[in-house]
């Protein structure tokens, strides 16, 4: 049988090759279509007139056993620790976990630590608010009625939204006052809490007691601000904002986080929760009658309301748009002391506007 190089059957060699090696590979193998493209033998490519550069898809290359590891060849020392290295695979990983350094897990105290151990500024004190109040070294010291009005300094401490709180003594007698935003939010004296502490304050001051006022965080004047004349039962929440008192020291939460302790404890557990906005304290009648009187609208206060009029426009000159809502509130038969508390305004800022109002006709009292 003679075979034809040009034959269908047989694959197309990159070059040209000897006659007889050709027939040679034709007697030792039958004809068949292989799969992939066969590399030419060293001879026969040296052979070769023109040889076609294959494919890099069709050559297959043997790699050496070095080559086929994953990982690269070591040098000869590290080669011969890593014959000895045990082959079994969880005895390696066992050997990684073991090398490998775990990071230790933080002890309790440690995360104890973080959480700020605060001091009582007055520890052993009877009224609740005094017992739970941080020591804080005071920003004004012996503030005295002879030379601070204790009105004008509420005013100065408003306009700068102060938090803190102020503490009054005279002789054996204290009272103690808590700010928020600048605003008297709770209070507490001897026998007294709210506004009636807040009205024992001014007396204690009028009377020569001496005044000093302790800055404090935004959080912990918020934590505080719910502190009044009774505990509740303490219900933790994702949200609570307020104190937490136990036998065994009291707790600072704010939004269901711990932020501070305080060695400072009740003989039962007890919350004192703290409002979303603590509202403003009032004093009482007794000390402030004019802020829980009703006001009328004169015919001329009626006429400082309508903006068609003349007097409309001398009104809103004077008193500007602070002026006309608080009228516009007298006018709704709200006392000034429910406007203040609705408005968050303060008394000090109002009461001069109802001496004016009155001494101008625009009210009169009830």
């Amino acid at each position: 049988m003679t075979d034809d190089p040009n034959s269908p059957q047989k694959p197309k060699r990159p070059a040209i090759q000897r006659p007889e090696t050709l027939r040679a590979e034709t007697q030792r193998k039958p004809a068949q279509v292989p799969l992939e493209p066969v590399q030419p033998e060293p001879e026969q490519a040296a052979a070769s007139l023109e040889p076609a550069a294959p494919r890099a898809s069709t050559i297959r290359v043997t790699p050496s056993p070095q080559a086929m590891s994953p990982q690269p060849a070591a040098a000869p020392e590290a080669q011969a620790q890593n014959l000895s290295a045990p082959q079994d695979p969880a005895a390696q990983m066992s050997a990684v976990q073991m090398s490998t350094p775990q990071p230790p897990s933080a002890p309790a105290e440690e995360l104890a630590e973080l959480v700020p151990e605060l001091t009582p500024m007055f520890p052993g004190a009877s009224p609740f608010l005094a017992r739970f109040l941080p020591h804080s070294p005071p920003t004004y010291a012996g503030l005295n009625e002879s030379f601070c009005d204790l009105h004008a300094f509420l005013k100065y401490l408003h306009e700068h939204s102060w938090y803190g709180y102020l503490y009054a003594v005279l002789g054996d007698q204290t009272a103690y006052v808590l700010l928020f935003e600048g605003r008297t939010v709770t209070a507490a004296a001897a026998s007294a809490t709210g506004e009636q502490a807040l009205g024992e304050l001014l007396n204690l001051y009028e009377q020569g007691a001496s005044l000093s006022a302790h800055p404090l965080s935004p959080v912990y004047a918020h934590v505080l601000s719910g502190i009044g004349s009774r505990a509740w039962k303490f219900n933790l929440t994702e949200d609570f904002t307020g104190l937490h008192a136990r036998p065994t020291g009291a707790i600072f939460y704010a939004r269901g986080e711990i932020v501070a302790t305080l060695p400072a404890t009740l003989p039962y557990e007890g919350a004192f929760p703290a409002p979303l906005r603590p509202q403003t304290l009032i004093l009482p009648r007794s000390l402030a009658g004019w802020a829980h009187h009703h006001y009328n609208l004169t015919l001329r206060g009626r006429d400082g309301m309508n903006a068609i009029t003349d007097v409309y426009q001398v009104f809103r000159n004077e008193y500007g748009v602070t002026g006309l809502a608080f009228i516009k509130a007298l006018g709704e038969k709200l006392t000034p002391a429910e406007y203040a508390m609705r408005s968050d305004a303060a008394l000090h800022d109002l009461e001069p506007m109802v001496h004016s109002f009155l001494k101008t006709g625009y009210i009169r009292e009830v």
